[in-house]
């Protein structure tokens, strides 16, 4: 019988299962690594044991470190949660061989999944359909496009789209090193490319005695650099074309039998608008977008997932899907820029209780390079689909999160733009339609914080802040949003703020400025922390009137853009290079992002190489003029 659980996991999913076991009863074992010390989950644990380090290389992916934890606290079980060794065979075996409860599949059938060349084999001796595996060699010009795509890993990583044959070696290799680095494997294949598909999966479940559960469909068409963003339950597609969804149940249920599944796993397929579908992959663990089958069916994914693991019967059927549910992953990270992962404190953290929100932290916690830069999940259910969209873009949108920026201006265009609301979500959403989204009018935001800035500092009671009895030039103050930055002029005087444009003040505090903009009242609530300032939605830096010689680098300079770690190193000093070749790649928060020649010339100084974790603002290179 089961009686303790420990989550070789962190963050949100550690905090996921936790909540589970303990209103079952059981007692909770965390492991956490030297950067996630002070994480939220570590607390919430009845006992935690620390793993030296801070890469997942150090610590979450030790499986015998994660073992004698166990043993060390007393857990009886292992719950993998997501990412991690959840899908490693090796791992789920010595956990086993240790005398613990494994919350997950057979070996076997981790194994056979765990190739995507191999389980594309297996399933179509299934019956289930699949898109016709290529080597590289066989790919063709009448092939393209094609994906590369990493045999043993997921998530986006070792992944490439190719459009044109002369890109391929190129692409195979980049994706083969990038799978190397995630996965420990370096093997790629081919498969054709469907630009507009849809990403649709089945979520299974099931028991020990024979009985496989289909428990619906979700669609996670919306994607940016193959990873979801949005993910809801049912379909949009199979609501449209209800007649896949039997065939969509019966495939999943042929790949759990063929390989004797037990517990909880996704069958991912990729389909067309016609309704035709083919064999993705399959998720041998629980999958990040599990709460929205879990709001649509009354299920508790994880209490069934111990339950089965205990040796517990599945009723014959599950029980049917009921209403809509969508969630958004709320990441750390800037849309607008590549996608660069966002790190540093989270000063407040707080979005309204009237939606289910998933979350890895809380209002202190500290966003650090080292793991996925996604922060919470945000689920909102309810019985009309265009209704929960819009509420739960309204949520986003009022959420207070100060200190780092997210992707949620993107998340709420996202869930109000007509095609998504049409239910026109295939995985070429963002090309299609671009990447929108606007935090707020961020010139009056820089406003509004200058005039707080203003009311917090000392002054004679009863006369305006930067008052002058004789008018001279105005007060003068500078923010920075992302990298455009706002010069804000005003003046109060005795008749009130001047200032460019039809605006009145009409109070102002260190907390809250209320103007009125061409007829209109609008309140701005501001919070100012150190090197930062949040009006609302928008995070503004402030831009100091004089630079400090210390912090200025030379021309040329690739600075590092945001903390990481230097996977590879393109060129070496002496080099002649062309504006925009990659030079350097780093890896920060699982994405790995290109770090290009500014300017043709030559590699003047290259000071880091692969391996070297490096922070936010180091000078990776020079690139000088050709001599």
């Amino acid at each position: 019988m089961i009686t303790s659980v420990l989550v070789a996991n962190r963050g949100e999913i550690a905090r996921r299962v936790f909540r589970t076991a303990r209103s079952l009863g059981l007692s909770t074992v965390a492991v956490y690594s030297t950067a996630d010390a002070a994480s939220p989950y570590v607390d919430e644990a009845d006992a935690a044991v620390h793993l030296p380090g801070n890469a997942p290389g150090e610590t979450y992916l030790r499986g015998e470190l994660v073992i004698e934890a166990a043993l060390r606290a007393g857990a009886d079980t292992v719950h993998p949660g997501y990412g991690f060794l959840s899908e490693n065979a090796g791992f789920a075996a010595a956990v086993i061989e240790a005398g613990l409860t494994w919350i997950g599949p057979p070996v076997d059938a981790i194994s056979s999944m765990g190739s995507k060349i191999e389980s594309k084999k297996l399933m179509a001796a299934a019956g289930v359909p699949v898109l016709a595996e290529l080597t590289p060699a066989e790919v063709s010009e009448a092939d393209l496009p094609v994906l590369v795509k990493a045999s043993a890993g997921g998530g986006g990583r070792g992944m490439r789209v190719v459009s044109r044959l002369a890109d391929l070696p190129g692409e195979i290799e980049a994706a083969s090193a990038e799978a190397l680095s995630a996965f420990g494997d370096g093997t790629v294949f081919c498969e054709r490319y469907l630009p507009s598909g849809r990403h649709i999966e089945v979520q299974i479940l099931a028991d020990q005695h024979g009985t496989i559960w289909a428990v619906g469909e979700r669609e996670c068409s919306i994607q940016r650099r193959h990873q979801k963003v949005v993910e809801e339950a049912p379909s949009p597609l199979v609501e449209r074309i209800p007649s896949m969804r039997p065939l969509l149940f019966d495939a999943a249920r042929k790949a759990a039998a063929a390989i004797s599944y037990v517990g909880a796993g996704t069958v991912e397929f990729l389909a067309d608008e016609d309704g035709n579908f083919y064999f993705l992959e399959m998720n041998t663990r629980l999958q990040v977008e599990h709460p929205v089958t879990e709001e649509t069916t009354g299920l508790d994914l994880v209490e069934l997932q111990i339950a089965v693991a205990d040796g517990a019967r599945l009723p014959a059927d599950p029980p049917p899907t009921v209403g809509h549910a969508i969630e958004v992953r709320l990441y750390a990270e800037d849309p607008q820029h590549d996608w660069q992962p966002q790190t540093g404190v989270l000063h407040k953290f707080q979005v309204d209780s009237s939606v289910r929100v998933d979350s890895g932290v809380e209002s202190g916690s500290v966003v650090s390079p080292y793991y996925d830069s996604m922060l919470a999940k945000v689920i909102a259910y309810g019985p009309d689909r265009t209704a929960v969209a819009r509420r739960l873009a309204g949520v986003l949108e009022r959420a207070t999160i100060h200190g780092v920026g997210t992707n949620r201006a993107l998340l709420a265009w996202i869930l109000r733009h007509p095609a998504f609301l049409a239910g026109d979500t295939d995985t070429a959403f963002f090309g299609t339609h671009g990447i929108g989204g606007s935090s707020g009018s961020e010139e009056l935001s820089a406003l509004a914080a200058a005039l707080a800035d203003a009311a917090g500092r000392g002054g004679p009671v009863g006369v305006p802040r930067g008052w002058r009895n004789v008018a001279s030039q105005p007060q003068r103050k500078s923010y920075r949003v992302g990298e455009t930055t706002y010069d804000v002029e005003y003046r109060l005087t005795r008749d009130g703020l001047v200032v460019a444009g039809n605006i009145q003040l009409v109070e102002s505090s260190p907390d809250r400025v209320v103007l009125v903009v061409d007829g209109v009242r609008r309140v701005f609530e501001v919070a100012a922390y150190d090197g930062l300032v949040c009006v609302g939605p928008v995070n503004l830096i402030p831009v100091p009137r004089f630079v400090d010689p210390s912090r200025q680098v030379a021309a040329g300079s690739l600075v590092a853009p945001m903390p990481g770690t230097v996977i590879r190193v393109g060129a070496q000093v002496g080099e002649v290079v062309k504006q925009g070749q990659p030079l350097l790649w780093l890896e920060a928060m699982k994405m790995e992002h290109t770090i290009a020649a500014p300017a043709d010339g030559v590699v003047g100084e290259l000071n880091v190489e692969a391996g070297q974790q490096v922070e936010v603002g180091a000078v990776l290179a020079v690139v000088g003029e050709e001599a």
